[in-house]
C-alpha cells in the first residue's frame, strides 16, 4: 500500500499545490510568500489525502 501511496502522491500533491496556487493568485494575493504558502499547504495536505486514496483503493 506504501507503493500505491507514493504514486498516487505525486499525482495528488501537484494538484493540490497547483489548486492552492490559484486560488492565491484569483483571491489577490500576487507576492513570492502567499504562493509558496498554498503550494506547501498543498504539499502537506496531500500526504494524508493520498493515504486515504490508497486505503480506499487497496
Amino acid at each position: 500500500m506504501t507503493r500505491l501511496m507514493m504514486l498516487l502522491f505525486s499525482m495528488v500533491a501537484t494538484t493540490l499545490m497547483g489548486v492552492g496556487v490559484i486560488i492565491a493568485l484569483t483571491t489577490g494575493f500576487g507576492t513570492l510568500k502567499p504562493i509558496m504558502l498554498a503550494a506547501a499547504v498543498g504539499f502537506v495536505l496531500a500526504l494524508p489525502v493520498s493515504w486515504l486514496i490508497a486505503r480506499k483503493l487497496a
